[in-house]
């Protein structure tokens, strides 16, 4: 184990928890998953309460995987799905920065996945304890995790996202 080990796990947790705490809050606080239901139907995500469970649970699920370093590959390309739908649906008319609603944040998450996947775990990961080395790195973590990921997220807007269009004043 090295300094490379101990900083791929610290970014690793760092952003599996991050992922997992927003999915915990659809789940368990505010509005939970009736709110967040309602939340995807205005912003054009249908069915919104489809996307509630599944946003909710993927950010769970992929959020802990990253965290623990399983899966490693998988659990970022989930990260870049979760994201691509995000900046698109809510953020991409809202510029670059978070500050002002931007994409940002997602940009962040989704190349911090990608760059874990390309590397690797590390040694202070499930990865390495199960399958005894980093598991599809290199190209192949970054084709899995990147190319694979932002088809899944594009693929899921083409099915289901449908933004509720208001009539211009013109059109009335």
């Amino acid at each position: 184990m090295n300094s490379i080990d101990i900083g791929l796990a610290l970014l690793r947790v760092c952003l599996g928890l991050t992922m997992a705490a927003h999915g915990y809050g659809k789940l368990f606080r505010g509005g939970r998953i009736p709110g967040t239901a309602g939340w995807f139907d205005s912003i054009g995500m249908r069915p919104g309460k489809v996307h509630a469970w599944l946003a909710a649970l993927t950010e769970v699920g992929a959020g802990i995987l990253l965290a623990l370093g399983l899966l490693t590959p998988f659990a970022s390309a989930a990260f870049v799905s979760l994201m691509v739908v995000a900046a698109w649906t809510v953020h991409r008319d809202s510029g670059f920065f978070i500050a002002g609603n931007g994409w940002e944040y997602n940009l962040v998450l989704g190349v911090g996945a990608v760059s874990v996947a390309i590397a690797g775990a590390g040694k202070l990961s499930l990865d390495w304890a199960v399958f005894g080395d980093n598991i599809l790195t290199g190209w192949a973590g970054f084709l899995l995790s990147g190319v694979l990921g932002a088809i899944a997220g594009t693929v899921l807007l083409a099915a289901c996202f449908r933004p509720v269009r208001e009539l211009s004043a013109d059109r009335t």
